[in-house]
């Protein structure tokens, strides 16, 4: 008897890297800017260090806001630099957004 074929579900997309980031800039069309901290020991001198990265996500309905933590998750190329995308807001910035002249 041959083995039942096992269905996947259709939102199934295989493993992705997902990171979590504060929103650095909104000022794109459906595009935003999100800065990932990463913390880890350094090889030589055993110290704690802090490594920021800057990601394109796409933002299709514009949802995320300055300051906002939201997760991003890897996805095809839409641009030269833009290959992530918005899944959720994870929390919202409460702040007033700071006025630079």
């Amino acid at each position: 008897m041959p083995d039942p074929i096992i269905e996947t579900p259709a939102l199934e997309r295989g493993h992705r890297k997902e990171r979590t980031g504060e929103v650095v800039s909104t000022k794109m069309a459906k595009t935003i800017v999100v800065r990932v901290q990463r913390r880890f020991q350094h090889p030589k001198f055993k110290k704690v260090v802090t490594s920021f990265n800057k990601f394109y996500a796409h933002d299709e309905t514009g949802e995320a806001k300055l300051g906002d933590l939201v997760r991003i998750q890897e996805t095809r190329r839409m641009s030269k630099t833009k290959c992530w995308r918005l899944v959720e807001v994870v929390t919202r910035n409460t702040e007033p957004a700071a006025v630079t002249a």
